[in-house]
């Protein structure tokens, strides 16, 4: 196991989309393990980089995206979750946090080989970064209570897929950095 870096997908979010209502009470669940995993990751070292969707907001920048989902009525979703001076970011416009962005580049001149994948949602953002992050050759991994989901049938299958498809290893967020 080489060089591990923690990937925070999507979870800055004002949850102004047609899917929200169904993801909410996922992601509720998964902000205190979220919280608790972005602890142990800064307090062992561990590099931690937000990817995150612009939203179509193409002049934005982190900071701008943070502000907005802290002052949306989702804010504290939000709030246990933000960066911290230490984090890096990434701004993406589609499902892969790979997708045209940087975070390939980084991760190699970082020396990083570990990616651990955690936020929302699974069965979308996650599952397509994950194989992106295989195809590139990273050792994947996808605390499963650390991912929040849409439909949980399609979450279950995707994390069965990201195991199975691209040997992640799928594991519970107390397993990493205890």
């Amino acid at each position: 196991m080489g060089k591990t870096a923690l990937i925070v997908i999507d979870m800055i979010n004002t949850y102004d989309h047609a899917d929200a209502e169904l993801l909410i009470p996922s992601v509720e669940s998964v902000v205190p393990v979220l919280t608790d995993l972005l602890d142990r990751a800064r307090r062992s070292g561990i590099t931690v980089i937000y990817v995150n969707d612009n939203f179509g907001e193409w002049r934005s920048h982190h900071g701008e995206l943070l502000e907005e989902a802290l002052s949306g009525p989702h804010a504290g979703l939000v709030r246990p979750l933000r960066p911290d001076d230490s984090s890096l970011f990434v701004v993406k416009a589609r499902h892969s946090a790979f997708f045209e962005t940087p975070l390939d580049y980084l991760l190699r001149v970082q020396g990083f080989e570990q990616l651990v994948l955690c936020g929302q949602v699974t069965e979308q953002c996650v599952l397509y970064s994950a194989l992106d992050a295989h195809i590139r050759g990273f050792q994947v991994v996808v605390p499963r209570d650390a991912v929040a989901h849409i439909h949980a049938d399609l979450a279950n299958a995707a994390l069965r897929m990201m195991e199975r498809n691209m040997s992640a290893q799928v594991c519970d967020s107390n397993e990493l950095w205890a």
